[in-house]
Parts: structure tokens; sequence; C-alpha cells
């Protein structure tokens, strides 16, 4: 009997059923589709008969639209054989051949070394993960836009240092959110998703001695990053990390624009607050009364590990010594996983939050309100120091009583329009603007 996950989610309820992309049996099926990858390359180069990659295919059941080819595969198994060898794909190896016809064994992993495999595999299973992750992005960018443009002018109190500043609105609000996703989908679009062939020590030395010419041999990473559906490599990068430190940051910076947005749904959210609200879920098992923001606070919970995860990967980069890493790759496998699994869940639980997010005007305008008209007292020095003088001024503004009354009381201010200058929404600069338009330059 296959024994229990060792992580099915139960503690990381921000990922669940959103991690499938980056499950062992996912990882495995993408270990299986990068050793049959290098078969169909020698094909395509002319240097294996085209029937041996067809057989191969189709002993995995990659000739079929849909399933995995790792079906059969016994994975405890498999992962209790790795501990030999320090990773999973010596004794996949063996596993694969005895499953083709006799005449393709030779051409199974043939030239290869396990870091080859390895690493395309984690490139074709971050491939995946990182196109659902801008699919969900995606999704909460244009939730958020159409938040932004709703409530363009619903004027808001801004807040820095946790106090209210000066006015801003809602929309405003929306729209930053909305610019921290769009940057992140930019830094995740540009990423390149190389597949790795160097052989034993990068030089490619083994693919030389087999395709039996240096030229041949140089075109035979390109081919295998075709068949593997990944970006063709310039050049091995055993210990040359980028493609893994650049995917890393990149997951990070996504995981934080979505982590921003969730922050500021949680304090704004607060009962003495209450400005927005979540439209799904959130039950307290002790306190019937509570709706807690609980996308909210599952996202915010992996915006919080995430940088700890890509500084790991930038550490084995780092350490990434001679011409293969000795435990610094292997420390970056359930690293990157752990990232790419994190990015998944956050980023769908942020387009869910950002479709059902309910914003209550009522609540927003209230809070405005509570300081009697002092959210403009930026806007009121500028009228009212050179007809009062500072000491007079502060000595207005930090009073407790009616602020409008007071203003009205004052022979310097008979001129002036109070109510115009007390209105919140003549104060708000650009905030309108900057939420109506993705660029407002």
């Amino acid at each position: 009997m296959p024994s229990d996950p060792l992580d099915a989610g139960l503690l990381s309820p921000a990922t669940v059923g959103h991690d499938s992309l980056v499950s062992d049996r996912a990882y495995l099926d993408a270990l299986v589709r990068a050793e049959c990858a290098l078969v169909t390359a020698y094909a395509d180069r002319g240097i294996a008969p085209r029937e041996v990659a067809v057989a191969v295919d189709h002993a995995f059941g990659l000739d079929e639209k849909y399933g995995s080819p790792s079906l059969g595969i016994d994975l405890d198994a498999l992962a209790t054989a790795s501990v030999a060898g320090g990773n999973p794909v010596i004794p996949l190896v063996g596993e694969l051949k005895a499953r083709v016809p006799a005449e393709c064994r030779p051409w199974i992993h043939r030239g290869a070394t396990s870091q080859d495999i390895l690493d395309t595999a984690a490139m074709i299973v971050a491939r995946a993960a990182v196109a659902q992750v801008i699919a969900s992005l995606t999704h909460t960018g244009q939730w958020l836009r159409t938040l932004a443009e709703t409530h363009a002018d619903t004027v808001a109190a801004a807040r820095t240092l946790t106090q209210h500043a000066v006015p801003t609105t809602v929309g405003a609000r929306a729209s930053a959110w909305e610019r921290g996703i769009r940057r992140s989908l930019a830094r995740l679009d540009a990423l390149v998703f190389p597949a790795q062939l160097g052989g034993a020590a990068g030089t490619l030395a083994s693919f030389v001695e087999i395709t039996g010419s240096v030229d041949a041999a140089a075109a035979l990473p390109a081919a295998y990053a075709e068949a593997a559906g990944l970006d063709a490599p310039d050049a091995p990068w055993h210990v040359t990390r980028w493609p893994v430190t650049e995917l890393g940051d990149a997951l990070a910076q996504a995981i934080d624009a979505v982590g921003r947005f969730a922050a500021d749904v949680a304090t704004l959210s607060r009962t003495e607050i209450a400005e927005v609200s979540e439209g799904t879920g959130g039950g307290s098992s002790a306190m019937p009364q509570k709706q807690n923001p609980a996308e909210a606070v599952l996202i915010r919970s992996a915006a919080l590990r995430a940088p700890q995860l890509a500084a790991t990967l930038h550490l084995a980069s780092a350490l990434a010594v001679d011409e293969r890493p000795d435990g610094a790759w292997h420390a970056e496998w359930p690293t990157l996983r752990e990232l790419l699994r994190l990015a998944l869940g956050a980023s769908w639980h942020a387009s869910s939050l950002a479709a059902h997010l309910r914003v209550d005007t009522d609540a927003v305008a209230h809070n405005l309100a509570l300081t009697g008209g002092r959210i403009v007292s930026e806007r009121l020095r500028g009228v009212l120091v050179p007809l009062i003088g500072a000491d007079r001024f502060a000595a207005l503004v930090g009073g407790d009583g009616d602020l409008a009354e007071a203003l009205r009381a004052l022979p310097e201010t008979r001129d002036l329009d109070i109510d115009a200058l007390l209105d919140p929404a003549g104060y708000v600069g650009l905030a309108p603007r900057l939420a109506r338009t993705e660029d407002p330059r």
C-alpha cells in the first residue's frame, strides 16, 4: 500500500487544490518527458532511427493527447531508490529502459548526465506552472482594473504610518494594486525556460562522440529543447544558475504583488474600518459573528514565505562550485517547487479575491469624515498660514472642536468658501486619473 503523502497541504491551505502542476507525479512525468525528448532529438537530427523515437513515445503514451507518461512507475519505490545516487534520475533510467523494446534501450539517456534530465524536467514543470500563474494574475489584474475604474471618484482616507493622511480614492488604491500585478506579469512573461544538455561536465564530449561531429553535437541542445517544448540554451548551465534564480525572483515579485493587495484588504476589512469585505468564506470556528478575510490571509501567508525561498535559490546559485555543485543543486529542487506552489495558490486566491471583493462606500465615507475635515489639513495650511500665522493654525487644527465652525468664526476667512475648502473631493489630486488609466504619465 502506498504511503500517505508527506505534504498533502494540511498546513499550507494557501496551495491546496492548486498545486497539482508541481506534484511529485508532475515532476516524474516531466522527467520521463525529458528522457523521451532526448531520444526524439537524436531522431530529429538523423542520429537515431525515427522508429526508435516513435516506439519510445508510444511506450510512455506520449503519442496520445492526454495521460501521464509515468503511469505505473511506483513513486515510493523510486524515491527510496533515489537515495543511493542522490537523485531520482539514476534509478529512473533503469525503469525506463525496462519498459521499451530492446532496440530502443541504448538510446535512453544516451550521453546525458542526471543533471541534464532533472534540470530539463524542472523547466518543463516551471513553464507549465508559470503559464497558470500568468493566467491567474491576468484575471486578477482585469478585476482590479474594473474596480479601479468603478471607484475612480470614490473619495477615501489615505493612510500613512497607520494614520489618516490626505484624501485619495478607492479607485486609485485599486489601481496601485493592479500596477504591481502588471509589472510582475511583465517579469514572468520575459522568462526563458532553457533545456539542459551538457553531459558529464558540461563539455558535451559524450555527444561529440555519439554524433561523430562537433557541429552535430553543438546542434543537439537546440533540437532537444524543441522536443521538450523549452527554449534553446546558449550553453550548458550546470553551475550557471540564472534560469533558476531569475525564475525565483519573478515568482517572488508576483507573490509580493498579490501579497500587497491582500495586506491592504486584510487591513481595510477590520471591523473598525470595514471599507471592504471578501465575498466568500471566512467563518470562525469559535466566534459565529466573525467573517474573516480568509483569502487575504492565505495570500499573505504565501507572501511571507516567498522571499526566504528566493534567497535560498540565490545562495544555491552562488555556491554552485566546480562543474557540478555538491548539494547546492539539490537544495534548489524542493525550494523551487515550493515557490512555484505558493505562486500557483496565491495567484489563484488573488483572482478569486479580486473577483468577489466588495466595497462598502458608506463605511468609506464614514471613515473619511472621522477627523472632521482635518484630513485636508495639508491644503488648509497652504491657505490659512499666510492669513493667520503658523501658531494660530496649529492651535486651530489641533483642537477638538468643530473645524468648520472654528474657520467661519475667523475674520480672516470671511471671503473663503469654507465648505469647498474642507471638501475632501477637492483635494484628491491625480487620484481619479491614476485610477482610470493604466499609465497615467
